[in-house]
């Protein structure tokens, strides 16, 4: 389990097709590296991955993961280049406080980014304003001030109107994750909140039972 708290950054150093899968291997600096063990489980770009292929010593440090089929249907990690930033982050140890929100690392859908623009222009110090689309079919997980998950990061929803998620974004977040990086029609891998989907799921009414006359025979009456 994650907490969309992104601990760094890394970079993309390449995406190769296989036969049957497709391997991301990806840069990172060497005190992450040095902390996974084959078949660990990371975030990149929120998307829970397996670690395989650890090299810290080499230049740079890296590790790999396979993209499953699935994977790739549902997120934007086979259509990275070399070089794209992406954000990282470990599982969080059991007992550790819960900064964020309760993140899967199962990505829902991609998004569409429409804009990210400085509140204030010509200052660091400043926050910024995302806006995004989604598809229709999961807005009804999305609520004002609830929490979503946006390429790994735990964010706060500001706003949503129609298909349309706007949240604002610190400067802290913006200078220590891969947003900076991104531009107006960039696709974005997207977790609405699992606690959503159970709330759903539990309010839903049972089928209508309906005692039929097989059913009394069957039974002794």
């Amino acid at each position: 389990m994650f907490t969309g708290l992104i601990e760094t950054t890394g970079a993309v150093l390449c995406v190769t097709p296989h036969a049957g899968v497709t391997r991301i291997t990806i840069g990172a600096p060497p005190a992450l590296v040095r902390r996974l063990s084959t078949g660990d489980s990371i975030a990149v770009n929120g998307v829970c991955l397996t670690a395989l292929d650890i090299e810290p010593n080499a230049f740079p440090s890296r590790f790999s993961a396979d993209l499953a089929a699935e994977t790739i249907a549902r997120t934007t990690l086979s259509r990275l280049k070399p070089d794209n930033v992406v954000n990282l982050e470990l599982p969080t140890p059991a007992g550790s406080p819960l900064g964020g929100h309760v993140v899967q690392g199962h990505v829902d859908t991609t998004g569409i980014l429409m804009s990210l623009e400085p509140i204030v222009v010509d200052t660091e110090a400043t926050d910024y304003r995302l806006q995004f689309t989604i598809p229709d079919s999961l807005t009804r997980y999305i609520v004002e001030k609830g929490s979503i998950t946006v390429e790994g990061i735990s964010l706060t929803v500001a706003a949503i109107r129609g298909n349309q998620v706007e949240i604002a974004i610190i400067p802290h977040t913006y200078a220590s994750t891969n947003l900076r990086t991104l531009s107006a029609g960039d696709a974005l891998n997207i977790e609405v909140d699992v606690l959503g989907k159970y709330a759903e799921r539990l309010s839903e009414k049972p089928a209508d039972f309906v005692v039929t006359e097989q059913y009394l025979i069957a039974n002794g009456y």
